[in-house]
């Protein structure tokens, strides 16, 4: 390496060590970006650049409470029936009872339409016994009119085989 072996050279003809020569490169450097106007590690920014600040729309005044936010958020979103909707699956045991939550569990909810599973079909035909009180429950939790109707699935099995076995 030919550039490594004249750098030696003339650091030993100086007569200063290693450190002293990074010293002075690094000073030199800070004295290059100084008449700049920028400093060694900031990139291209200038010393005298003011942040600027731009206010949103709709912003500032004194902070609200955090229930009054999310409201207001959710009002502003369009996500107040989904999250009504989110907080019956999650107090599905505080709406039905602890009996039925055990056995059924509520599926999906699009325009009015709540789905729901039961575990065994002698469940499935109980909710579907319960289906108009529980409308009526549901939309005291949501909302007049937020649910239409309640669609029951039973467990699913798969298709029944013929043969030997089949009661006839």
């Amino acid at each position: 390496m030919p550039g490594s072996a004249d750098s030696t050279d003339s650091a030993a003809a100086s007569g200063k060590s290693g450190i002293e020569l990074a010293r002075e490169a690094l000073a030199q450097a800070k004295a290059d970006a100084l008449k700049r106007g920028t400093l060694p590690g900031q990139g291209n920014k200038r010393k005298n650049t003011k942040l600027i600040r731009v206010r949103e729309p709709g912003r500032g005044g004194d902070p609200k409470q955090f229930g009054t936010a999310i409201r207001e958020l959710l009002a502003s979103r369009g996500w107040e029936q989904r999250a009504a909707v989110g907080g019956v699956f999650g107090n599905w045991a505080g709406i039905v009872g602890p009996d039925l939550a055990e056995h059924t569990r509520p599926d999906h909810f699009e325009d009015g339409v709540l789905t729901i599973a039961a575990d065994s079909t002698t469940w499935a035909t109980q909710l579907r016994l319960l289906s108009s009180t529980l409308v009526r429950r549901l939309n005291e939790e949501l909302g007049h009119g937020t649910v239409r109707r309640v669609k029951v699935v039973g467990p699913s099995t798969g298709p029944r085989r013929t043969g030997a076995w089949r009661v006839r």
